[in-house]
């Protein structure tokens, strides 16, 4: 049968310019395009050196290095050529526009060459997720936990598992279709059964408490306090810029800012939140609720004390009351202190405490590596198998389902049993982006000889 589908082509390196610029095509008229721009088709997954033409004026555009990968062993699973230019915007263009003046060819969406790797079976959803994480990583931790998923860490195990899924349902399908020709007995089936969803719910279960989440968006920090307790001169003192306006005027902060940080490979944003105070000023009512609202939803507040507030002890107790979150004490503006014994005794009990000047740094370091040491406690050495909602949900879907098949599979409604167990089987197809009803027929068709 032909394959009526475009032939995409599109620019795979980065933005030019470069030493060497990638340019990919996918699909039935790959090969003739790569003809007809280097009138050389090289052996399959060699590189050779051709002169790249405009196939229209057959006027030499560059150099290159042009290498084939026919169907179906390829990234996309279709036919695939490859040019690697000189890197220049001129020369980019040039080749961009002499692929587009042969007939069949367009220029790719977005994703687009991964999407057709996915419909033509070369990666799950899992998988694919795991190269946008991949190309988006800005840490150590965050590239092993992509490149894990990426080569099939969450997919594979999730395959697994809805293999075992379909066997069970494949032998309650078989005694409710084929009551007589079952080669197992109905306490057999129901024993096996049993024991298949129970482990699965077990390891489900176990895979849903990792917060992978986290490694992937990174651990967010809320620097949170009165106003003029010097928080925006601490964002700036850890964004070694000056990424937030510093006013002696309180009520300055009004927005949320945030940078990234790199702590020992793993990904931290740091927020800096509007002072949090009673006020009448509409704007900075909601820079303080805005700030409440980061304060509540983080992985860790640093809750900023003024070393020269008399009332500085009062307003953490007030925020410690109204928090969830674990929060460290920062005294700040140390700097200012006479009597620095005095005021590391009225904070005594506060713990963890951290006495610092934003100001001229002292004490700074030192917090960042306990946040750092933190950060590292709280993620696992092991890449997590849940990095994204999608992932939670359908596993939440299919553990759910588990629950609610263990629950019915001794009151004798196979039936319902069954129903349960495809749900979950469903989840977990939605989950890897493949849910395919005749799986199942298949399963008991292989294994149970029906029909001799």
């Amino acid at each position: 049968m032909a394959d009526n589908r475009d032939t995409i082509f599109a620019l795979s390196s980065g933005r030019p310019p470069a030493a060497i610029a990638v340019l990919r095509i996918s699909g039935p008229r790959a090969g003739p395009a790569l003809d007809s721009l280097s009138g050389r088709m090289p052996r399959p997954r060699e590189a050779k050196l051709v002169r790249v033409r405009d196939p229209e004026t057959g006027e030499v555009i560059d150099e290159a290095l042009a290498l084939w990968f026919p169907a179906p062993h390829s990234e996309t699973g279709e036919d695939v050529a490859e040019l690697q230019v000189h890197g220049g915007r001129a020369i980019i263009a040039a080749v961009l526009a002499a692929l587009g003046k042969i007939s069949g060819l367009r220029p790719a969406e977005r994703g687009e060459f991964t999407r057709r790797a996915f419909e033509n079976g070369r990666m799950d959803l899992t998988a694919a997720e795991g190269l946008a994480d991949l190309v988006a990583a800005e840490t150590q931790a965050q590239r092993r936990q992509a490149f894990q998923h990426m080569k099939g860490l969450l997919g594979q195990r999730a395959g697994t598992w809805r293999e075992r899924l379909l066997a069970a349902l494949a032998l309650v399908e078989a005694g409710i279709d084929f009551p007589d020709e079952a080669d197992v007995p109905q306490q057999q089936i129901e024993k096996q059964t049993l024991g298949i969803v129970g482990a699965l719910a077990e390891e489900i279960s176990e895979a849903l408490g990792a917060k992978g989440e986290q490694l992937r968006e990174g651990f967010r920090v809320v620097i949170a306090g009165p106003p003029n307790a010097g928080k925006s001169t601490l964002f700036n003192r850890l964004a070694r810029r000056d990424a937030a306006i510093v006013s002696p005027y309180p009520g300055t902060t009004r927005d949320v800012l945030e940078i990234h940080l790199d702590l020992d490979g793993y990904p931290v944003t740091v927020l800096d939140t509007a002072g949090i105070r009673p006020s009448k000023d509409p704007i900075e009512q909601e820079g303080v609720r805005r700030a409440t609202e980061q304060a509540r939803n983080a992985d860790l507040v640093l809750w900023i004390s003024d070393a020269t507030d008399a009332d500085a002890l009062r307003r953490r107790q007030e925020f410690l009351v109204s928090s969830k979150a674990v929060v460290w004490t920062v005294v700040n503006k140390m700097d200012l202190v006479t009597d620095r014994t005095a005021t590391q005794a009225l904070f005594h009990g506060c713990e963890p405490v951290f006495f610092v000047s934003s100001a001229t740094g002292h004490g700074v370091d030192e917090l960042l590596e306990s946040i750092g040491q933190f950060v590292e406690r709280n993620f696992s050495l092991e890449p997590a198998l849940v990095t994204r909602q999608r992932h939670r949900t359908h596993l939440q879907e299919t553990l759910s389902a588990l629950i609610e098949a263990q629950k019915v599979v001794r009151t004798g409604h196979d039936e319902l049993f069954a129903e349960h167990l495809r749900l979950a089987a469903q989840a977990l197809g939605k989950l890897l982006g493949r849910v395919d009803v005749e799986d199942v027929l298949d399963v008991i068709f292989r294994e149970f000889c029906i029909g001799k």
